[in-house]
């Protein structure tokens, strides 16, 4: 095991888009674990558009990063020493301190993960809390049920790609997607989506019309601004909008424009509502057994954009929020 450990701590706070320079490579010891604790060597670990948020020193539903000390996130990893009961050298855990070579942290924050179930990255995404996402924002908030139309955006990411997924197994009449590249929306047809448009080519609205004629029962949304604006006036009555995210405006120095139609939320009785996916651990159980078993028979697919190296952690998040990933954005350590 190495003596030296490096990892990212945030140098500044972004105003608007973020930059390399709000990040710093800072290099440390490797800690030595107390009583109940353990080090791991993490091998993968996550990027995601909810920790752009955190950059900002303001009041949300997580504290915001400190500046001058380590970023942090999902990760996975190794057991390299441990003073804990119940995990070893060797075992692999999912944890939540990210963007650093070596985690301390204590038993009780690690979960360990079967390496001989799955790539150890999956439980990052498809068997990790982007898959719980997914699931649990169709199912369990948006109550999508059989024969209903069902529009993602973002479809080509991480949560979106599965949410499509999920829906046609569950029985969706008509599942469509948006996606910011041609290549992309090639992607999602692949994948099962009935119809796929490129956010670029067009309004929004305009493309989802036309994807959507008779309108749409569910929307899960990973975008806000004008995405949602189209979603609200394709919603039929008593329609649901499950509302994972908000990247178009995440880096936004004025409010945002869009949506300007929220007043048809009253005449359709629409239900929009927000979610955390840790609100939803009571899924954990059902969720993994039905999604191994998708996985095992071949009827869920997933990708993976991977970034080598921690030193390029900054620029994959980066990527991230130009849409250079291509399913989950993901950091081999």
């Amino acid at each position: 095991m190495s003596t030296r450990n490096r990892e990212i701590h945030l140098a500044a706070r972004p105003q608007g888009w973020p930059t390399v320079d709000n990040f710093r490579l800072v290099e440390t010891e490797v800690p030595t674990p107390g009583p109940g604790q353990v080090v791991v060597r993490n091998r993968y670990m996550s990027v995601d558009p909810y920790m752009r948020g955190r950059m900002n020193d303001v009041r949300s539903y997580v504290p915001p990063f400190a500046l001058d000390a380590p970023l942090d996130g999902g990760a996975v990893g190794e057991v390299v020493a441990s003073e804990a009961e119940g995990l070893q050298p060797g075992d692999t855990v999912l944890h939540g301190l990210g963007w650093r070579e070596y985690a301390l942290l204590d038993a009780r924050a690690a979960r360990k993960v079967d390496p001989d179930l799955a790539p150890v990255s999956a439980y990052l995404s498809v068997l990790g809390m982007t898959g719980l996402t997914a699931y649990a924002g169709l199912l369990d908030v948006a109550g999508m049920k059989a024969g209903e139309t069902v529009f993602v955006s973002a479809a080509a990411g991480a949560v979106g790609s599965l949410v499509g997924q999920i829906a046609k197994l569950r029985g969706a009449a008509r599942v469509i997607g948006s996606a910011g590249s041609a290549a992309k929306v090639e992607r999602l047809r692949a994948l099962g989506f009935d119809a796929a448009f490129d956010y670029h080519d067009g309004p929004v609205r305009d493309s989802l019309k036309a994807a959507a004629p008779d309108g749409v029962d569910v929307y899960f949304d990973n975008v806000g601004g004008d995405h949602l604006e189209a979603a609200i006036s394709a919603m039929k009555v008593h329609g649901r909008a499950a509302i994972c995210g908000m990247i178009a405006q995440y880096n936004d120095t004025e409010p945002p424009a869009a949506p300007r139609n929220l007043a048809l939320v009253i005449g359709k009785r629409l239900t929009l509502r927000g979610f955390l996916v840790g609100d939803h651990g009571h899924l954990r159980d059902e969720f993994v057994r039905e999604m191994a078993g998708w996985l095992r028979d071949g009827r869920v697919s997933y990708d993976e954009t991977v970034v080598d190296g921690i030193e390029n952690a900054p620029e994959a998040f980066l990527g991230l929020l130009r849409g250079e990933n291509l399913g989950k954005m993901l950091v081999r350590v």
